[in-house]
């Protein structure tokens, strides 16, 4: 029975990704190992086989494990619906919203809660990889810190600092971070690890030696910036406007799609995206531009959490104009989740708008006549193909005909669905581009990949980020301090 913490000098430094890495490099070694994050704060989630929701990051670190995901992984989840709430999710389940000073109260129950899953999962599996959460060193929330060091207190684990040398200034992240917690956290530290390095390791080399001999902590491993390691990105940082989802694929007709997916301000399951992007000839970019979603070939509606205000966002911007103009002259939109709900005829919330200055019935885009009701208990539902469904707002009424099965609505080629993960199927994915290309006039040019998986695209990555850790990292040296660090 034991555990590890990896904490990050800062938000997507890299420990979720380094966390999966090390799970699928252990799980490859033998080991029966599981994932845990104690809190996160993520609108990127995932529903578990029995039901509850956890941060989609603690998802892919499951898949690493060859396990399903468990609620237990990721006990506690924040979905930020706006600057200062927070839904609360305790072991899969919403238990209403808080703020940032009422989450403070809640915090010593889930401290207990925490620890007994984390307690649970050492009793099952040979070793916990643990990840952290934004920084630990935030010493203002120490008294009361359920992730970082007041986790690693409670279930004394050993902790392993990641710096993201990408962002600049590594070394002092670094320095910083054991400087500036107590003598009895800087005795957890065992290690520091470099993320996102480029060029000749040995120009960093005296940094590492002077920052050992100013902390005594050695630095471990130094990753190398691994080019192509985009799926399932967790952090909202990683929903760049403008730039193109994944890496660059040359198409294999002679013309490509391009498809917009709208960078809502409380954008949620942002990864429903990716498996677009996986796709040969398709270019997958997040945009606030009106012109871009005017002129792109597929505009994509994403999931929000905070459906009401974003689609006030929309028309505040023109983009809502712009949608409704494509949909009149059958130009391709998808909506998914928040993104369908916006499109149909009306919306009343009570459940999670965020004002009480909002009106609670509001009229949506109008595409679909559709309307929306939220319901104060969540929808969760994990489908047999892998698809899932995280929603407050439920179909009250409506003449539209199905697009899934019996979910979701269709108009020509206007499409709506609760359905995250769909296009991750890959047939069906397959047909949707077809359907997209005869949409647009390039059924003739553009040409569907027959062989694409979207389920082995993240395979390989996983397997990337196990080799780094093989290739970077004593890994014997390493587990056998972690095995070690109790007795």
């Amino acid at each position: 029975m034991t555990a590890v913490l990896l904490a990050g000098t800062t938000s997507d430094a890299g420990k979720s990704i380094l966390a999966a890495g090390l799970c699928r490099a252990l799980a490859l070694r033998g080991w029966k190992v599981a994932p845990f994050k104690a809190q996160n704060m993520s609108n990127n989630s995932a529903v578990c086989p029995s039901g509850g929701e956890i941060g989609r990051a603690q998802a892919l670190q499951a898949a690493a494990c060859g396990l399903e995901p468990r609620v237990e992984f990721n006990p506690i989840l924040l979905k930020p619906g706006s600057d200062r709430t927070s839904q609360l999710v305790v072991l899969g389940r919403a238990e209403g919203s808080v703020s940032a000073r009422s989450y403070v109260e809640h915090r010593a129950h889930l401290r207990q809660v925490s620890a007994r899953a984390l307690h649970a999962l050492e009793e099952e599996f040979d070793i916990v990889v643990v990840e952290g959460a934004g920084s630990p060193a935030e010493i203002n929330l120490r008294a009361t810190d359920v992730a970082n060091f007041g986790l690693a207190e409670a279930a004394d684990l050993p902790v392993y600092v990641i710096g993201d040398i990408d962002r600049g200034g590594v070394l002092a992240h670094l320095y910083g971070t054991y400087h500036i917690v107590d003598a009895a956290d800087q005795a957890r530290i065992k290690g520091f690890i470099i993320n996102k390095f480029r060029g000749d390791e040995s120009i960093l080399t005296p940094g590492l030696v002077d920052l050992e001999q100013r902390t005594g902590v050695p630095t471990i491993g130094v990753f190398p910036f691994i080019p192509g390691l985009w799926i399932d990105a967790e952090d909202s940082l990683q929903s760049v406007v403008g730039a193109p989802l994944g890496p660059p694929t040359s198409a294999l007709g002679s013309a490509r799609l391009t498809v917009a997916a709208v960078r809502l301000p409380r954008v949620s399951n942002a990864t429903d995206i990716e498996a677009l992007a996986c796709e040969p000839g398709v270019t997958v970019s997040w945009a606030v531009d009106p012109d871009q979603v005017a002129t792109a070939d597929l505009v994509v509606l994403p999931g929000s959490k905070a459906t009401v205000s974003d689609l006030k966002w929309l028309r505040d911007t023109g983009v809502a104009d712009v949608i409704q103009d494509r949909v009149s002259r059958g130009l391709p939109v998808v909506g998914i989740c928040g993104g369908y709900q916006m499109l149909c005829a009306s919306i009343t919330d009570t459940v999670e708008a965020a004002g009480a200055d909002e009106e609670a019935t509001v009229p949506g885009l109008g595409v679909f006549d559709t309307d929306i009701v939220f319901h104060p208990t969540k929808t969760l539902v994990r489908h047999p193909d892998g698809a899932y469904e995280v929603h407050h707002g439920r179909v009250a009424r409506t003449t539209e005909s199905p697009w899934i099965g019996e979910e979701g609505n269709r108009r020509g080629v206007a499409f709506g669905t609760h359905r995250h993960g769909q296009l991750e199927n890959d047939e069906f994915r397959r047909d949707f581009l077809r359907t997209i290309a005869q949409a647009v006039g390039k059924q003739d040019t553009f040409v569907v990949s027959p062989n694409t998986s979207f389920a082995a695209a993240r395979e390989a990555q996983l397997d990337a980020i196990a080799r780094a850790w093989e290739e970077h990292v004593d890994l014997d040296r390493f587990l056998a301090e972690v095995r070690t660090f109790r007795a």
